[in-house]
């Protein structure tokens, strides 16, 4: 009888919370998009604040859940052959792009093997084992691979696969295209406006092809350039979510202590986000590694850790993070030894010419990085001068290769074979692109171990050929890793249902509601 009773208020609590946590309709969102981004189009720009906007307008076939477990998307369900080389996805019926036309699998063949192997580096390096992508029907695609490629399902994220209109782009110049300036996705929030410096306006895409989805009415992603202000505009009411990287690190406890705020450090497991500066390895001091040896001894990066990042980091030791698979935990580390870049300097007959270091233009916590980073160097005798410039103006000098050290930070995607290889293969060198191998690191062994790493079916297996290849990149100092990153959200407690992925706000708000 007692458990009888139990089980019926248990129940009844159940309903009782299902019937609260119910979603509602309509509303708007206010947000903080930091940097602006330099444009939406997201099969050409992969910027994070490209991403934390365009993943609500483009779609690709799946999502991920926090686990990374592949979730549906524009493909309702697929399956995949028992030799691993077969991957069919059946896409959802009724899909329209924003503009009216009709989306196919048309559009999904078009977008993975012609759009994005031209445009996207990070996508064409998965297409090495890709034999041929098909449609035998409008809502049927196959992907026929060359080889077994385990982490072939983590492919399908919004940022990595985007899927274009193939209408709008086939036959045009994709970079040129008038189109890139007014983005058709057929994601939850169509393209309405976009006020430079000042906001840009998402909108409900009312045929979107599954029932009662987006619930929010329109998103204005607001530009405010000055971190205090956007510190403000969060505290007095002006806005609703405060993206990862938002405000300023020292800011965070204090907003996350007021009424009706709420944080997560969620929403990033898929891009275990890996700091490190490109070291140019083609020409001048720069290409030398005991060189770039010394500047992995000069820096201190436990107190880039705890002063300049407020202790929301870990040391990066490795190109692979520890958050993602197949880290290494023995590999060799650099730790703060000035002395000894002082040796290798000498070593090597480093003669004064000065290294420009190029910060990342994300905010005043990037600047004040940087000049760590100078001041550094500087004390053990490295003369350097940093190169100032916008967003646009930092992917143009990492595209070109007009930079010896250069911040950045880059995503992992859950497996090194999608977002680790790409920054160290030689076959993954070319200009017009600052998210490729933009220092130009060459080892003909770790391009091996990469490739035979990729083809591997056991964990095994692979940990071996990447433990190989991850002390072989540090030992280069193929570039100059700093931090692991992590990046509270901070919202409003009565915005629900936003960090549901683990690709969080970048595509949280076909979910999201207001409970107002």
């Amino acid at each position: 009888m007692k458990k009888a009773l139990l089980s019926g208020l248990i129940g009844a609590a159940m309903v009782a919370t299902a019937a609260m946590a119910e979603p509602k309709s309509g509303g708007r969102i206010n947000v903080v998009v930091q940097p602006e981004p330099p444009g939406l189009m997201l099969g050409l720009i992969q910027n994070g604040p490209t991403q934390n906007v365009a993943g609500n307008i483009y779609e690709s076939l799946l999502r991920y859940d926090k686990d990374l477990n592949p979730q549906p998307s524009l493909a309702k369900e697929w399956t995949v052959s028992d030799d691993g080389l077969t991957y069919t996805f059946k896409l959802h019926s009724g899909v329209k792009w924003h503009d009216g036309e009709d989306f196919s699998a048309d559009d999904v063949v078009f977008s993975a093997d012609v759009f994005l192997r031209e445009t996207h580096a990070r996508f064409r390096v998965g297409l090495e084992h890709v034999e041929s992508i098909t449609a035998p029907d409008a809502e049927t695609v196959v992907f026929q691979l060359k080889n077994p490629f385990g982490p072939f399902l983590g492919m399908f994220e919004a940022g990595t696969m985007p899927i274009v209109p193939k209408h709008i782009y086939e036959g045009t110049s994709f970079k040129d295209n008038p189109a890139n300036a007014t983005p058709i996705g057929t994601g939850p929030f169509k393209f309405e406006e976009w006020k430079k410096g000042s906001y840009i306006h998402l909108v409900k895409n009312e045929d979107y092809y599954i029932d009662g989805l987006p619930y929010l009415d329109e998103i204005y992603w607001q530009v405010i350039p000055d971190a205090a202000a956007r510190a403000v505009a969060f505290e007095t009411g002006q806005i609703d979510v405060l993206p990862g990287g938002s405000v300023e690190n020292f800011d965070v406890p204090r907003l996350a202590g007021m009424d009706n705020v709420c944080t997560t450090t969620e929403g990033w497991e898929f891009f275990a986000p890996h700091s490190f500066m490109w070291v140019n390895n083609r020409e001048g001091w720069t290409a030398k590694p005991k060189f770039r040896q010394a500047l992995m001894y000069a820096m201190n990066r436990e107190f880039m850790k705890d002063v300049i990042w407020n202790g929301y980091a870990e040391v990066a030791h490795s190109p692979v993070s520890s958050k993602t698979r197949f880290y290494d935990t023995d590999v060799a580390k650099y730790e703060f030894d000035p002395e000894k870049a002082k040796a290798l300097l000498d070593e090597v007959g480093y003669d004064g010419t000065p290294v420009r270091i190029l910060p990342l233009p994300y905010g005043e916590t990037w600047n004040r990085w940087a000049e760590a980073v100078k001041q550094n160097l500087d004390a053990v005798g490295v003369k350097t001068e940093i190169v100032a410039t916008d967003v646009a103006g930092w992917n143009q000098k990492l595209s070109d290769w007009d930079f010896d050290l250069g911040f950045t930070y880059l995503y992992q995607y859950g497996d090194p074979a999608l977002g680790v290889g790409r920054s160290y293969i030689s076959s993954n060198i070319a200009k017009g692109s600052p998210w490729n191998n933009v220092s130009g690191y060459e080892n003909a062994e770790v391009d091996q171990l990469f490739a035979d790493a990729a083809l591997k079916a056991s964990a095994a297996e692979r940990q071996e050929l990447y433990t190989k290849a991850q002390a072989q990149i540090v030992e280069d100092v193929a570039a100059a890793w700093l931090l692991e990153l992590s990046f509270p959200t901070i919202y409003r407690c009565d915005v629900k249902d936003l960090v549901t992925t683990a690709i969080g706000v970048n595509d949280g708000f076909k979910d999201a509601w207001l409970d107002r």
